[in-house]
């Protein structure tokens, strides 16, 4: 009890941006087992299995109605108990129960999730509860009258620009500290279809942000699979924004004098993002990003599966095929996730395509002449794209000495054969 009381005053008297365990099996001084060095805070690990299973056990008596706990103990309690176990499920149960009774501070539940993270940051219970708070601070009713600290005079819209903020660096950071932080990048996918909207400067100002982490991290497929979502999200609003806009011009046509300002304004906002947008030299910029990165680093195959993908959205926006509608669908969804933006028909298509690296190498050779016939039979405007992929699989296969990679290019000039001749 008194080191839970110690622990907690730490919480309170310093802000903590991050903790750990310190190893060590047994307690050998006569001194309290929490090291506090800045803003770090260390528990050596000796004292976990006596703490643990007291801070849990006084919260399931409270469950079970066996013991009673006022308010301010709870908040205490549950923060322990969550610091060193975030996957205990009652504890954040509590925790929003406290949050709707207006007995505590949501944003004081998004620093504790924060925390946690530093040291589980895959942790599902901890993303879980961080969306569900995230939805509280964004009601109508909440969010207006929220007056906290660092928040004072903020505009609704400035504060939930704050809150995207800062809930793409805790994203980045928890990325950064597990690789292929599927839950992590999940819940930024999340923020961005819940508080971003997806307007078209989000999803620039994300891809630009996030193209140096993905540099530094070529094996991390989680991370490149938020780029491709950025990119179908791209496609999908240009596509929303166009039908809007003919949708209004229909409607103008057959009463002139309605919302003619309304048009006017739409049209110019229209014409400013595709002007700043330009959605082919985006994909443009992202193969050769590629091509950068296979090339500096060899033999990662989460590159070359993202090509696939950049190389596929590229082909099919260059001859208007109908990906844009169910890009447009699925990204509207307000559950999407990292999981199921996979579902879509063009997406679930381009998977089963990619999916030839089973194919004997004497049908692969055959497909591959075949194909190479009828790209020199189209136009060059067609063929542009294909001609450049397959001049540099040759470039790398003549080049590279990395088995890995050369069964890489292999298997993405099948795919590219089986893609194109369908």
């Amino acid at each position: 009890g008194l080191f839970g009381k110690h622990f907690q005053s730490v919480l309170l008297r310093k802000i903590i941006d991050e903790i750990g365990l310190i190893p060590c099996p047994e307690a050998r001084y006569n001194r309290s087992p929490i090291v506090l060095i800045e803003n770090k805070l260390g528990v050596e690990s000796w004292c976990v299995k006596f703490l643990l299973p007291y801070v849990h056990n006084k919260l399931l008596l409270y469950r079970q109605r066996k013991q009673w706990l006022n308010k301010d103990e709870l908040i205490d309690i549950t923060c322990t108990l969550l610091l060193l176990n975030p996957d205990f499920t009652t504890a954040w149960n509590v925790r929003k129960e406290l949050i709707l009774s207006g007995t505590l501070n949501p944003l004081k539940d998004l620093h504790l999730g924060k925390l946690a993270l530093t040291k589980f940051p895959k942790s599902p219970e901890t993303w879980i509860h961080r969306r569900w708070v995230l939805q509280q601070l964004i009601q109508e009713n909440s969010l207006p009258s929220l007056v906290t600290k660092g928040n004072l005079g903020a505009a609704p819209l400035e504060r939930i620009h704050q809150l995207v903020q800062e809930e793409m660096n805790v994203c980045s950071e928890a990325a950064g500290r597990y690789p292929s932080n599927y839950n992590a990048w999940s819940h930024r996918i999340w923020v961005l279809q819940r508080l971003g909207k997806l307007t078209v400067k989000v999803l620039l100002d994300e891809l630009a942000s996030t193209k140096y982490w993905v540099s530094m991290h070529v094996s991390d497929h989680s991370g490149f699979h938020y780029r491709q979502f950025l990119l179908k999200s791209l496609i999908g609003r240009t596509v929303t924004d166009n039908n809007v806009l003919v949708q209004n011009q229909m409607v103008n046509e057959q009463n002139p004098s309605l919302q003619m300002e309304k048009e006017s304004a739409g049209a110019e906002a229209a014409c400013a993002e595709d002007q700043s947008l330009d959605l082919p030299h985006r994909l443009e910029e992202e193969l050769e990003l590629c091509t950068e990165l296979i090339d500096t680093y060899p033999g990662h195959e989460t590159l070359w599966c993202h090509r696939r993908c950049v190389f596929y959205l590229q082909y099919h926006l260059s001859h208007k095929l109908p990906l844009l509608s169910t890009v447009v669908s699925s990204v509207d969804s307000s559950d999407e996730t990292l999981s199921n933006s996979h579902h879509s028909p063009a997406t679930s298509h381009m998977a089963q395509a990619m999916d030839v690296d089973g194919l004997n190498e004497s049908g692969s050779k055959q497909g591959y002449n075949q194909e190479t016939k009828r790209l020199k039979r189209a136009p060059m405007q067609d063929s542009l794209g294909p001609e450049m992929e397959y001049l540099f699989i040759d470039k790398v296969l003549s080049t590279c000495r990395d088995a890995d990679q050369t069964r890489f290019a292999t298997a993405y000039r099948k795919w590219l054969v089986t893609f194109l001749g369908q």
